[in-house]
């Protein structure tokens, strides 16, 4: 291949390795601690900054008079695409915005300017390299699936023992449940995954409270139907308007007694925000007795109405649930069914007909409701019991000894590598040390690219890769010195080390690539992470050594004009002078 198409190759991956590390030179380098510590809280916490900042920054604006206050410069651009009229004014500034919106608009499009802000910096977060439980702390459980006793439950109700499909498919909803309740901390990408046959590992890096996280894990879900009273609601509605106050307790009754019947109870009704959050939206009045429980529920699907085109959520009951549920719904058609999980309200739809094993919710979806109530039923509760095995939590300041460790055996390692390239093998050292460096920044652009997750094995792997890549620049200047021993000219001598020097490197290479592939097959965790960084470098190290190395050599040739070739303190000989070895001569 022609230099300049080896270049051109050369520098392409350069710059595609540089978009891929982008993120993670920008996240780690250029975001300020305390923007980080901000974008890697939950959506909760995201949303109750945006608010908060917005309040203040609404009464600064209300105080200013005519130029936008310090910071609050943004407002006149939101303010231009806010505005729907045929006369805009000539200046946005205070005045005019205080004058045109009300004091909700502008207050939304203050925290919609902050929470902009922080989640692109999540989205940012969480395209770069990400650190593991060892780097930056945070909570690792084990935990049990109950299995016998799942078993014994299905064989009291059903008279049969479950099958091991059946008792794979809940393990694995169970697996579904477990990642839909972390994603409410908007954590860095927590690892849940099956350990085994019954046991489930899951990893949470970041300083969180251990407590808080394995009660949210564990909880039941409580998810129930119950028929909403549409006299109770009016007569709280009512009552609420009267006394603003009055907030029922997270149970449903009321802190004043005699405003309701006894039998119901007041929960209510979330809608989901541009966040994705829970967002209050209005009181409803349900009865007490519990139409169904979530334990009956088993498949959830998202649908759409082959005559009418509707959206709509169905789901199936196991045989006892559709028993249930048919008596239930035969005796209120026609009704309002409010769907509650966790003391919340996610919907009230309509029985529009008795309804058994089979049910589907319609009404006026869009995808997304659709999709969040469908999300709802199947994280009502964990199909499979667990039990904490094991828990281990490390703190923060560990995670940062850690790492500081690992970069100084990393950078020490390599400093020390290099230097010895350099003074063993003189200038052609160089280029082992620029092929070194492009192979460390390879290796982190392709890490970034996948949003791989760097642990202490993971930089094991790194500086095993170091070594393993100046390895294959010694076998090529070693044969290059055998052929400059024989008298032959620069470019022989490069040609010649290159190519007896290239199956050496491959069959070495691709041994160590087939050990990395099976302990990445069969191992888990730290071997795995070792494994996979090992497997990157082994192909990042043999394109920087056969690839990058040869054109640094061919470019000083032919381009440079270098005539000779120091690659050792131990050959005198000029390549050049002497000449090619001529027959029956010395």
């Amino acid at each position: 291949m022609r230099k300049r198409n080896r270049f051109i190759i050369v520098l392409l991956v350069i710059g595609v390795c540089f978009l891929f590390i982008s993120p993670t030179i920008r996240w780690y380098f250029f975001v300020p601690a305390e923007e980080q510590t901000l974008a890697m809280g939950s959506l909760e916490q995201i949303r109750d900054y945006a608010r908060k900042t917005a309040e203040q920054d609404l009464q600064r604006l209300n105080a200013a008079q005519n130029d936008l206050p310090e910071g609050l410069e943004f407002l006149s651009d939101a303010a231009k695409k806010a505005y729907k009229g045929s006369r805009p004014p000539t200046v946005w500034d205070a005045a005019a915005i205080k004058k045109i919106f009300p004091r909700l608009d502008v207050q939304f499009m203050i925290e919609s300017h902050y929470a902009d802000k922080i989640l692109k910096l999540k989205r940012l977060q969480q395209n770069s390299v990400q650190l593991g439980l060892d780097l930056s702390g945070g909570l690792s459980i084990v935990l049990q699936g109950d299995m016998d006793g799942l078993n014994e439950t299905f064989r009291a109700q059903s008279g049969r023992s479950l099958t091991d499909q059946e008792m794979n498919i809940l393990f694995e909803q169970t697996l579904e449940v477990l990642n839909g309740r972390v994603d409410r901390f908007g954590l860095t990408e927590p690892v849940i995954r099956r350990q085994g046959a019954d046991q489930i590992y899951v990893e949470i890096p970041g300083a969180q409270e251990p407590e808080k996280i394995k009660s949210i894990i564990m909880e039941s879900g409580g998810l129930t139907f119950h028929l909403v009273d549409p006299e109770a609601t009016q007569i709280f509605t009512n009552y609420l308007r009267a006394n603003p106050g009055v907030v029922p307790n997270e149970d449903g009754t009321l802190p004043v007694q005699g405003v309701i019947p006894d039998d119901t109870l007041v929960f209510g009704v979330y809608k989901k925000d541009h966040f994705g959050l829970d967002e209050f939206v209005e009181y409803k009045a349900v009865e007490k007795e519990i139409g169904l429980d979530g334990s009956h529920i088993q498949r959830v699907n998202v649908d759409r109405d082959d005559k009418m085109g509707d959206l709509g959520v169905s789901f199936s009951l196991d045989s006892a649930g559709g028993d249930i549920f048919y008596e239930f719904t035969s005796a209120n058609t026609g009704k309002n069914l409010a769907i509650i999980m966790n003391n919340r309200i996610k919907s009230y739809p309509t029985i529009r007909q008795p309804l058994r094993d089979s049910v589907r919710i319609s009404g006026s979806f869009n995808a997304e409701e659709a999709n969040n109530l469908a999300a709802t039923l199947r994280s009502a509760s964990l199909p499979v019991k667990l039990n904490v095995v094991s828990q281990q939590s490390i703190g923060p300041s560990l995670g940062a000894d850690t790492i500081a460790q690992g970069l100084y055996a990393l950078l020490g390692g390599l400093a020390m590598v290099l230097i010895f390239m350099l003074i063993y093998y003189r200038t052609a050292g160089i280029n082992a040390v620029v092929a070194q460096i492009l192979n460390i920044y390879f290796m982190f652009s392709i890490l970034s690219a996948f949003n791989y997750t760097l642990t202490l094995p993971s930089i094991a792997g790194f500086i095993l890769t170091i070594g393993m890549a100046v390895d294959a620049n010694v076998i090529i200047f070693e044969r290059m010195k055998e052929e400059q021993r024989l008298g032959k000219s620069r470019r022989a001598v490069i040609d010649a080390g290159f190519n007896k020097a290239f199956w050496a490197i491959m069959d070495s290479n691709i041994t160590t690539l087939i050990a990395a592939l099976f302990l990445s097959q069969l191992g888990t965790g730290p071997i795995k992470g070792f494994a996979v960084s090992l497997s990157i470098g082994i192909f990042s190290s043999v394109f920087t050594a056969l690839f990058v190395s040869r054109l640094l050599f061919d470019f000083s040739t032919d381009v440079m004009g270098t005539k000779k070739l120091r690659v050792s303190w131990f050959i005198k000989q000029d390549p050049e002078a002497q000449g090619s070895i001529r027959a029956g001569g010395v």
